[in-house]
């Protein structure tokens, strides 16, 4: 049974400066350089400002919990894809997908990035979905506790990145 987390997160970016970054390949060369040294596969700005982005990374066996070990052995590629569109003038929505080919593993999140006083807030659910009998909520929930971690830092990642570049 897929597990669902909900987050919310505050930027002092705006919404307009955020979405300028997706489009940057440069922020997506240091974004996955940061996270997870992942690699930039595709990046494309639609005419209508839509962002498409695809990743892979190269999850490191040992550097997984010994539940998901006990699942598959070795190492694990991820497959990433991010969309973001204008919902209108000021509203962005997002929507991820992350795949582990040979796994049994997916996770999904829809994000909606707002116009707050101060900058933009993030809203997103994640649904994490693990096909395993017995154990599948327990990595569900060790997942889920690492991406809403993971969201935030990306986040906060994507505000400095900005106010790095004035």
């Amino acid at each position: 049974m897929p597990r669902s987390f909900d987050l919310m997160a505050e930027s002092s970016s705006t919404v307009e400066q955020v979405h300028r970054a997706y489009g940057d390949e440069k922020y997506w060369r240091a974004r996955l350089a940061a996270t997870d040294n992942g690699t930039l596969r595709s990046l494309t700005v639609d005419e209508d400002g839509t962002v498409n982005m695809h990743a892979t990374f190269s999850l490191l066996g040992e550097g997984l919990p010994k539940v998901v070990t006990q699942l598959r052995r070795g190492d694990l590629d991820m497959v990433h894809h991010e969309t973001w569109s204008w919902i209108d003038a000021d509203r962005l929505r997002g929507e991820v997908s992350v795949e582990l080919p040979g796994a049994p593993v997916s996770t999904r999140a829809a994000g909606l990035l707002t116009p707050v006083r101060d900058g933009s807030q993030l809203t997103c659910t994640a649904t994490v979905a693990v096909r395993v009998p017995l154990v599948g909520g327990t990595i569900e929930g060790l997942i889920g506790g690492r991406l809403t971690t993971l969201i935030r830092d990306i986040h906060q990642f994507t505000t400095v990145w900005i106010a790095d570049r004035g």
